[in-house]
């Protein structure tokens, strides 16, 4: 399922910290623009796991720069038993539309 960038900017703006943002690009784009959460490269999620595990039972909304790498991080947690994983649609570039 996805997450859409306006239902995240609606949760920001009444405050619901009820999910967890997981950011997915390389450092550098973190750099030039970020909407905070935790941030675990796409190419280290598989070894970064154990900084997730605490959040297994959230809901973890990822975010890359257009939706491509955190639909793939969306399944590599999924498959190692997240439930309520989500993908925003579009990524950085829609957000900051």
């Amino acid at each position: 399922m996805e997450a859409t960038v306006e239902e995240l900017k609606k949760r920001e703006k009444e405050g619901k910290n009820d999910y967890v943002l997981l950011d997915v690009r390389e450092d550098y784009e973190r750099t030039e623009f970020n909407v905070g959460g935790i941030h675990v490269p796409l190419g280290q999620l598989s070894m970064s796991m154990d900084k997730l595990t605490p959040y297994k039972e959230q809901e973890i909304i990822i975010y890359c720069r257009s939706g491509k790498r955190s639909a793939m991080a969306q399944e590599l947690l999924r498959q190692s038993g997240f439930k309520n994983v989500r993908n925003l649609e579009g990524g950085m570039l829609a957000y900051q539309k």
